[in-house]
């Protein structure tokens, strides 16, 4: 397998938006894992990995129709590449999360990892496959928590109303969509950001205006993608409103990390913004 066709095949930019999630959460929490919380976001982009991988591997034969240039329909990748590529980036996604967190991090991995098979093999066809595709979000940002699930709630949901508005409307990328979804989608969008800049109140009045203007700057750049979807729900324009929808996560994780007082971490975030964006033009995201 070339590196290359690995690229596509992981949706190598797209992995940019995995280590925000347990960051998000890690903040959220007051960084229960100390020093050791910078190996939770390895383990979230490994098991991200993994489901891109199996991603392709479970829409293999629709791929041949839909999108053939991608590296198992196009005879780059092989399908048994694809699902030993998956099965062996989760073991050591969870693996990771042992390593940095202990058994607190693993009764989140496993059903993390758990839900990011189920949702590529079983869900995502269904009506299921948009919340299956959020509770796996939801879970990253729990990763980070060290336990305190309740600390985290409120980056948890914000990243996960939004993974679902951004999965929902992704189902249009082939064939287009409705307006009506488009609609949803940035009713979606709205709601993340109204949740992200709820203030968090130990972190004080600055982290607080800085996760506001952050969630605000969420909203306005992935919203007006999904309002233009929403008028011209066609093909193209609903694939540029997921890939910025995709990408625009990272804002919404340097809101919530931002209100939680992390505001070195939520600059950090903000760099990769513009580096997704730019390989994005490489390696598609979607």
């Amino acid at each position: 397998m070339r590196p290359r066709d690995l690229a596509e095949l992981v949706r190598l930019p797209a992995a940019l938006t995995a280590p925000g999630d347990s960051l998000a959460g890690a903040a959220a929490a007051g960084w229960p894992h100390g020093h050791r919380t910078w190996t939770l976001p390895v383990s979230s982009t490994l098991l991200y990995w993994a489901g891109m991988a199996l991603n392709d591997y479970a829409d293999r034969d629709l791929d041949k129709h839909e999108r053939p240039e991608r590296p198992i329909p196009s005879g780059r990748v092989t399908p048994g590449e694809a699902l030993a590529l998956a099965a062996g980036l989760t073991g050591a996604g969870l693996c990771v999360a042992a390593a940095g967190g202990g058994r607190r991090a693993l009764r989140v991995a496993v059903p993390l990892a758990a839900t990011v098979w189920t949702y590529d093999l079983l869900a995502k066809q269904t009506a299921a496959g948009p919340a299956c595709m959020a509770a796996a979000r939801g879970l990253d940002v729990l990763l980070g928590a060290g336990g305190q699930l309740r600390a985290a709630a409120v980056p948890s949901l914000a990243v996960t109303v939004h993974t679902a508005a951004v999965t929902s409307l992704s189902r249009g990328e082939v064939h287009g969509s409705s307006e009506n979804a488009g609609r949803i989608a940035l009713a979606g969008t709205a709601a993340a950001a109204a949740t992200a800049a709820v203030p968090h109140r130990p972190a004080g009045r600055v982290s607080a205006l800085a996760g506001a203007a952050l969630a605000a700057g969420y909203a306005a750049v992935v919203g007006r993608s999904q309002l233009e979807a929403s008028r011209s729900p066609d093909a193209g324009t609903v694939r540029r409103a997921t890939g910025t929808g995709v990408r625009g996560v990272i804002l919404l994780q340097s809101a919530l990390a931002a209100r939680s007082g992390a505001l070195g971490v939520a600059a950090g975030l903000l760099s990769a913004g513009p580096i997704a964006r730019m390989a994005s033009k490489v390696v598609s995201p979607t």
